[in-house]
């Protein structure tokens, strides 16, 4: 089904979620930055997406089957080619890419190209990523590291296997979403966070007591691909790693703008 083919709403829902899913890489430092916690009073993590229990659901690695390493490594080389004419970054903003939040730190900076987020919704193009990843240079300019691909949320996931294999690439969505009432955004942040994507917070019902809006789903699909590394590993990274591949964390912004 073509994109254009939903109503209005959940058109405006794709632009909102888009907007948002290239907020993707942002630390859980920087959420605890905002309201000064010493790293002391952070909770213990176990990787990079612990702080996110109960608003992460990651596709479990099914069992190889044949052609899913020729279709992974293809991917790859098309990963490769769509980023070859944006290792300048000023030709990405040329192109219709544009930058989320580029004025708070982050391991890595999402471009977006909105036109091509909504073609996802109906079809596959390796040569069109969601959005390039950046990492922030010395000099105040952007390196090029890898993309990111997506699906709308209600996508199967032997549809997404189809794009990427599941055997591979680990997709995530982020569930259980709770936006905090007027007046309440302080408890987005903190390690005692109630609402958004570090809250307690994770069912209809605790929301709704809280005066709260939930939300079952806040992105569609999404996956990272890192084309230029050597190790397979790292080129599927879904976990925090000293080369910025942090995926998982979009808590910089756990409220996400939504007000």
């Amino acid at each position: 089904m073509s994109p254009h083919a939903y109503p209005s709403r959940l058109r405006s829902a794709f632009h909102f979620a888009t907007a948002v899913a290239i907020a993707i890489g942002l630390l859980t430092r920087a959420a605890y930055a905002q309201t000064s916690q010493p790293a002391s009073h952070q909770p213990e993590m176990s990787g990079g997406m612990a702080h996110m229990s109960g608003h992460m659901y990651m596709t479990t690695l099914r069992p190889k089957q044949p052609g899913d390493q020729a279709k992974a490594d293809a991917i790859v080389v098309a990963a490769k080619a769509a980023m070859a004419p944006y290792e300048d970054y000023h030709r990405a903003l040329a192109d219709g890419y544009r930058i989320f939040l580029p004025n708070i730190p982050q391991p890595q900076y999402h471009f977006t190209k909105a036109a091509y987020g909504m073609e996802a919704w109906s079809h596959f193009d390796p040569l069109k990523p969601t959005s390039l990843l950046y990492r922030k240079t010395p000099d105040g300019g952007y390196k090029l590291i890898g993309v990111m691909y997506t699906d709308r949320v209600d996508a199967s996931e032997d549809e997404i296997n189809s794009r990427i294999p599941l055997s591979i690439a680990r997709w995530h969505q982020h569930i259980n979403f709770c936006k905090a009432p007027a007046g309440q955004k302080a408890a987005y942040f903190g390690p005692n966070a109630k609402f958004g994507l570090l809250g307690s917070i994770h069912t209809q019902q605790e929301c709704d007591a809280a005066g709260g809006v939930f939300l079952p789903h806040v992105f569609g699909w999404m996956v990272h691909v890192y084309p230029y590394e050597s190790d397979p590993a790292k080129i599927w990274s879904v976990d925090d790693d000293d080369n910025g591949h942090d995926n998982m964390d979009h808590s910089s912004m756990p409220g996400m703008k939504m007000d």
